[in-house]
């Protein structure tokens, strides 16, 4: 068929907005229970419910816990992994009041914790179980007025005890890890004002019969050395990551010291954000399967009990959350024409078996856009980075001499870095004609610590350089359309966007989905994971309060003049809705054209199918209006303040 010709914008597509969240699940934290595997699904069309699912020896694939039960923590706030199998018995926290519970064959959970004083005022998570199966070792975390305490807890698994503290005394726990003969325990441990990516300390103590600390040392780490990801081999080995040479190498510590396994400029993990990330796993024969970031794409190899290194080729660029199973390792993998999947991988032919996609689809290909990974100069003289995704769509061409808008997406973290694997969300813009870049500004992580450091003290300035640098590299070049650029992003991503439509005049428009706009409120009113965060980012609160206010929109707001959308989730304890609602009303007295769009029953980020679908048509109902475009897909229309100045 021969390609229509239509404005860009405007290009009707197959990737709708109930694409993006039908029969689509988030899969994450996948593990293994002799030959059964389990992870974890978000579920949009369940109201953002978290189910646990189990794939058997012989192929059969079905929810382990019945409805009424969702397996999430919000330790920390951002969760992570919170559950654990042994023997087919499965101990997880659960959302709705985040107490651990018991779940065995053929029973339904049981609570092995008590209610706590409060709702949700005890939450668990990166649990581990001993050898005999009797106790379960986790981080715990209560907010019961005051100062929330963070420690390392050891309670029975039958839930006749309660919990008894093994490691306290410090702001935060992460990552206990068992011997396989369970006499020794190691964990990571850091303290207001680092964040794990910062400097942290690993930890390991000697237990004796009843699970009590003998003895405790610091292993390594310190406040410029992140120390994540212990992990015991079958030799009691001790593995862990650190970023002591300015990027997380794995290490082996035995009587001489530390080993480096593999040394090189790449990145073997990424920041700690979530409880359990694992980016290696030691395997059964004494080798270790490692995953590592470098040049744009993710990559798996084997370390063998000889020191030898050998990478796996794969036909997936995105690879992570590898832990060992019976035929190699299950990972979550994906590629630039593949969603993220749940996989067994046979480490010894390269073979991959997927056992869940996130999404199944019959997208041809002639509507997915590859992305590019492009390098490009900003301040200083450095250079930055990005993945640029194209205007893809069989099916339509723009008129000669037109060039496409250009969304330039601000990650959150800002730790986080752009990502290659097929993601609707994207693919949503650029098969309608508009083009996204995702930018790893200075900050992000993937290229060491020097670069993810060029952020330190400097939010809402590099960033902002880089995102600005970005759009103006490809309108430069001739890939976007200077008078159509665009910005957007959520939480960090979300402050990035606010502060490039308040302090650049380069946009036309953007949106901003639960971002920042005072710093100072966020220093003073957040969660305790990210209450410190901003010392290494901005400076001190409120020594530093000129420095704050320099850099947050809301005290600017004389400048804004430029068409915003804003979202917020009103249960979001990460970026409370004041943030965003202050920012409306700021836009609303400018006489900016704006729009504001919350949510009931959404937290930090959106889960729900309903609240997903209708910030996306949203977000492009306003561009076209802003644009002059029509989009041709039906959408809902959005009121938009101030609407009469958009000319």
């Amino acid at each position: 068929m021969t390609p229509r010709t239509a404005p860009y914008g405007s290009w009707k597509s197959p990737i709708t907005s109930n694409l993006l969240v039908a029969d689509v699940v988030r899969l994450s934290n996948p593990t293994t229970d002799g030959d059964d595997v389990y992870w974890v699904e978000g579920r949009p069309q369940e109201n953002g419910r978290y189910a646990l699912v189990r794939r058997n020896g012989e192929g059969d694939v079905r929810d382990v816990l019945p409805d009424g039960f969702a397996v999430r923590t919000l330790a920390h706030e951002y969760g992570g992994l919170c559950y654990v199998v042994r023997g087919g018995v499965v101990y997880f926290s659960n959302f709705d009041d985040q107490r651990l519970y018991r779940a065995a064959p053929g029973t339904g959970p049981r609570a092995i914790t008590a209610a706590p004083p409060s709702p949700r005022a005890w939450r668990f998570a990166d649990p581990v179980v001993t050898r005999d199966g009797a106790y379960l070792i986790c981080v715990r975390e209560r907010h019961e007025g005051g100062e929330v305490v963070n420690d390392l807890v050891i309670l029975p698994t039958d839930g006749s005890a309660s919990a008894r503290v093994l490691a306290d005394g410090h702001d935060f726990f992460a990552a206990p890890a068992l011997s396989p003969s369970g006499d020794r325990l190691a964990w990571i441990s850091w303290d207001h004002p680092r964040m794990p990516w910062d400097g942290t300390e690993l930890h390991e103590a000697a237990l004796d019969a009843s699970n009590a600390v003998l003895s405790e040392r610091v292993v390594c780490g310190g406040d410029d050395e992140s120390v994540i990801q212990p992990r015991y081999g079958r030799d009691a080995t001790l593995y862990y990551v650190s970023d002591r040479t300015g990027w997380w190498n794995l290490y082996a510590d035995g009587p001489a010291g530390a080993t480096a396994l593999a040394a090189r400029n790449a990145e073997f993990a990424g920041p700690a954000w979530n409880f359990g990330t694992s980016s290696y796993s030691p395997l059964d024969d004494g080798s270790v399967a490692v995953t590592w970031f470098e040049h744009g794409a993710s990559h798996l190899g084997v370390i063998d009990d000889g020191g030898d290194f050998t990478e796996v080729a794969l036909a997936w660029s995105n690879l992570g959350e590898v832990r060992r199973s019976a035929k190699g390792v299950v990972a979550l993998v994906g590629s630039p024409v593949a969603p993220a999947s749940i996989a067994e991988v046979d480490l010894s032919s390269g073979d991959v078996t997927v056992l869940k996609a996130s999404q199944v689809s019959e997208i041809d290909l002639g509507y997915i856009s590859v992305p590019e990974a492009i390098e490009f100069p900003t301040e200083e003289g450095l250079v930055a980075h990005a993945l640029f995704f194209p205007p893809t769509n069989r099916d339509f061409v723009a008129p000669d001499g037109e060039r496409p808008p250009l969304i330039v997406a601000s990650h959150g973290g800002p730790t986080a870095h752009a990502n290659a694997m097929l993601n609707y969300e994207v693919q949503y813009w650029t098969s309608r004609g508009i083009s996204v870049v995702d930018v790893d500004y200075g900050g992000s992580t993937g290229y060491g610590r020097d670069y993810r450091e060029r952020l330190k003290g400097k939010w809402g300035i590099v960033d902002l350089d880089d995102c600005v640098n970005a759009a103006l590299y490809l309108a430069a070049t001739d890939r976007a359309d200077r008078a159509r650029l665009l910005i957007h992003g959520g939480s960090a991503g979300g402050y990035t966007t606010l502060c490039a439509l308040t302090f650049r005049d380069v946009f036309a428009a953007g949106a901003s989905s639960f971002g920042v706009a005072d710093l100072g409120a966020l220093a003073r009113d957040t969660h305790k994971f990210e209450s410190r965060y901003l010392d290494g980012l901005v400076g001190r609160w409120p020594q530093d309060r000129e420095i704050y206010e320099a850099r947050s929109p809301i005290f600017h707001v004389d400048l804004l003049r430029t068409p915003t959308i804003l979202f917020q989730g009103l249960e979001d304890e990460v970026v409370p809705p004041a943030q965003t609602e202050m920012m409306a009303d700021a836009l609303a007295e400018r006489g900016v054209p704006f729009a504001y769009l919350a949510f009931e029953g959404e937290q930090h980020g959106f889960r729900q199918a309903k609240n997903i679908i209708r910030r996306t048509e949203a977000e492009l109902y306003f561009y076209g209006k802003v644009l002059g475009f029509q989009p041709a897909d039906e959408i809902e229309p959005v009121e938009i303040e101030n609407a009469d100045a958009l000319g």
